[in-house]
């Protein structure tokens, strides 16, 4: 036991991140030397990793990282309590895990999403370079994996295969609850005001694209502070899974060279660092060899790009135009909109909004994939779902601070084309259906529509009275139907 050892505790320099070496050092792994820069912490396997899987541009997210920092630092501190690790090792790699934590080791995580799917090659890479840069804040040899070794003190208690799936999760919590949420909120609350603004401005409704009876607005865009209020719940509701840790499952979930209790104890300790309720998963086999919770956050985020897909949508729709398209809206003008035709402004915040949405739809479909890989005791195609929920996170944030900044909050409403619009309706004769019957009302909108009359004049000179018409299509109140009456026990709008 590291315990049992009596060395007195060696000084522990004040240097600063980085390394003034050139060329190469010799690092080793279980196959042997291999060369790494010798300006760079990491070691031989990630070294290995670098030359084997230089695939693409896709890096495996930082935030991964910053959320290993935690993995270490909570093991170093339990193993530290414990007496496993000798007290000034377990502080010595939480102090390098800060670093890691704050992003001031960034540079040392250079390794690419496709790679072993188990993770373990960015695994090796947070202990090869904790290791590394604590050896030289001891003044130490690095590559000497003496006195604080990557996997011996480092990794101590621990599997990639039950430490990866745990920073996947954690990293994904910070990033829902840190960026998304509150942007989501925001965008939420902009259309909030924009439906309480507009709550008594009437206007024709739509179905299959074709005239409908009146709402106002505000009931309009109440419809998608809804959808986002739905998305929110689906996203917290999500949250709740992934504060199931599977620390202390080590390679298979059996928990095999971990301590009898450090996976609660671990998730514990994440817990007071993180300020999250993480929590030891109850069965280790079903945290590492499925990743259903991220399955189901990816899920959420695919229905909130839905949500947004709508609501995007349908504000360039209403903002078409300027002279032969709807142009209910009129929408900020954010930037010129072509290079020939001059004066042109195009619903350009919509349009980042729907490509955004769909390619996280197209992450999720990634990610139902590759969970359905979670083969035996291990899924192993880690990187690809935490790379695909973390970028749907980050572009869902980004967008939808932008979609509120420069297009819901400077929409305005047309006017004059609202009431256009009211005074052309021929679907209004609805209202008068409950009174004339459906097929007298029928061949009223019918003969609207041919004999290019307004509604009142059609139905009018089909003998409809004046009076009857004016008392009963009054579209203001149609948007709310049962809350006037007309002649006797009749509701306007009550079809």
């Amino acid at each position: 036991m590291e315990a049992q050892r009596q060395d007195t505790v060696p000084p522990i320099r004040d240097v600063p991140i980085g390394l003034d070496a050139k060329g190469t050092r010799t690092e080793t792994d279980s196959l042997g030397d291999v060369q790494v820069p010798a300006d760079h912490y990491w070691g031989a396997q990630t070294q290995r990793s670098l030359t084997h899987f230089d695939i693409g541009d896709d890096r495996m997210p930082k935030a991964v990282y910053h959320a290993y920092g935690y993995v270490k630092k909570a093991a170093a501190i339990v193993n530290a309590r414990a007496g496993r690790l000798r007290q000034w090792m377990g502080d010595l790699i939480s102090k390098v895990s800060d670093e890691v934590i704050s992003g001031r080791l960034d540079s040392e995580f250079p390794l690419y999403v496709w790679q072993t799917g188990s993770g373990t090659q960015s695994s090796m890479n947070v202990n090869e370079v904790i290791s590394n840069r604590a050896i030289q804040l001891l003044g130490g040899e690095l590559g000497s994996k003496t006195p604080v070794h990557p996997n011996d003190h480092v990794n101590m208690g621990q599997s990639s295969n039950d430490t990866f799936p745990t920073a996947m999760h954690i990293a994904a919590v910070q990033a829902i609850d840190k960026e998304l949420l509150p942007a989501l909120t925001r965008l939420r609350e902009a259309a909030a005001r924009k439906s309480d603004e507009w709550a008594h401005v009437v206007k024709i409704g739509r179905t299959h694209l074709e005239d409908a009876t009146p709402l106002t607005v505000g009931q309009e865009w109440s419809g998608y502070v809804a959808q986002l209020d739905d998305d929110i719940e689906f996203l917290r509701t999500a949250l709740k899974g992934l504060y199931r840790l599977a620390i202390g499952g080590t390679a298979v979930g059996t928990g095999l060279n971990a301590p009898p209790g450090f996976g609660d104890e671990a998730a514990a300790q994440i817990a007071e660092l993180t300020g999250y309720p993480f929590v030891s998963a109850p069965n280790k086999f079903a945290a590492q060899g499925s990743l259903d919770p991220l399955v189901r956050t990816s899920a959420a985020l695919r229905t909130l790009a839905i949500s947004l897909f709508k609501f995007a949508n349908d504000m360039r729709w209403l903002g078409s135009g300027p002279r032969t398209g709807l142009h209910e809206l009129i929408l900020p003008s954010n930037e010129p909109g072509s290079s020939i035709m001059p004066g042109k402004v195009n619903p350009t915040q919509a349009e980042a909004m729907l490509m955004v949405c769909i390619q996280v739809i197209g992450n999720d479909t990634a990610v139902s994939m590759a969970g359905a890989e979670g083969n035996f005791e291990l899924n192993a195609f880690r990187p690809i779902i935490i790379n695909n929920v973390l970028h749907s996170i980050r572009i869902l944030a980004d967008m939808c601070d932008h979609f509120r900044e420069y297009l819901v909050e400077g929409a305005k409403l047309n006017a004059a084309k609202l009431k256009h619009n009211i005074d052309d309706s021929i679907m209004m004769v609805t209202a008068l259906s409950p009174v004339i019957g459906y097929d007298q009302a029928a061949r009223i909108a019918h003969r609207a529509l041919d004999e290019h009359l307004t509604l009142r004049d059609a139905a009018t000179r089909s003998g409809v009275s004046e009076d009857l018409y004016d008392q009963v299509v009054v579209p203001e109140r149609l948007t709310r139907p049962g809350t006037a009456g007309t002649n006797g026990e009749q509701k306007p709008g009550r079809a």
